[in-house]
């Protein structure tokens, strides 16, 4: 399971945007071939991050296993 606070955690100030957030998520998932998402913080208020944050997130989460 991919957890958002273990990824901030572990990614340190590598991640600068939403975007970048999104791609890390992505390749990790990937990487891990996990099945599971966790949203257990809220991300950073990073400049581009929009109000459907949550959403975003599970979302990118599900299109890496396409």
């Amino acid at each position: 399971m991919l957890v958002l606070s273990e990824i901030l955690l572990r990614s340190g100030d590598s991640i600068q945007t939403f975007k970048e957030l999104k791609q890390t998520l992505q390749a990790l998932a990937l990487e891990t071939g996990t099945l599971h998402f966790q949203i257990d913080i809220e991300p950073p208020a990073y400049h581009d991050r929009p109000e459907d944050w949550y959403e975003q997130l599970e979302l990118a989460f599900m299109d890496a296993g396409r």
